[in-house]
């Protein structure tokens, strides 16, 4: 089955959907409220992009926030449980990515954590390395439950 992969708006209706879904997986993984460092939003996210089965149904989402100096932060990546498996996270990670090399950005940067190996293999086998942690996670008071990734894109 092909799944498409498409521009969106951060408060799109499918977006609002599936971020709120990701978010609700990660409290019940992680038995919190919170998030490390500052939460997205309309305002300073750049990139939002859906994947969508040849029905329409959205089934996953990602998006980019800029740091400044050639970097972008990789936020909310996320796959509904039904569509795991297919590669749509493979699908939505190089969609940010050629996004970030359209807009000159040369490095990639993210926040992931230790119970989601899923994720962690996704950004290691896409070649993704460790980091330190970066802008608002370094003094974020839960910083140090977090793994921070970064891969460098090519020159611009």
């Amino acid at each position: 089955m092909t799944v498409l992969l498409e521009p969106a708006a951060w408060d799109d209706d499918e977006v609002r959907r599936l971020t709120t879904a990701q978010q609700a997986e990660l409290r019940a993984r992680y038995g919190g409220d919170g998030e490390p460092g500052t939460p997205p939003s309309a305002a300073d996210v750049s990139v939002v992009l859906v994947a969508r089965d040849p029905d329409g149904t959205a089934v996953g989402c990602g998006a980019l926030r800029a740091l400044g100096d050639g970097a972008a932060e990789v936020k909310r990546m996320y796959v509904a449980p039904e569509a795991r498996g297919r590669g749509v996270s493979k699908l939505v990670l190089a969609g940010l990515e050629a996004a970030a090399r359209e807009r000159g950005w040369t490095t990639l940067r993210l926040e992931t954590g230790p119970r989601q190996p899923e994720a962690i293999a996704l950004y290691e086998g896409a070649g993704y390395r460790p980091i330190p942690a970066f802008g608002a996670y370094v003094d974020a008071p839960d910083a140090g439950c977090s793994l921070y990734y970064e891969r460098d894109l090519g020159p611009a």
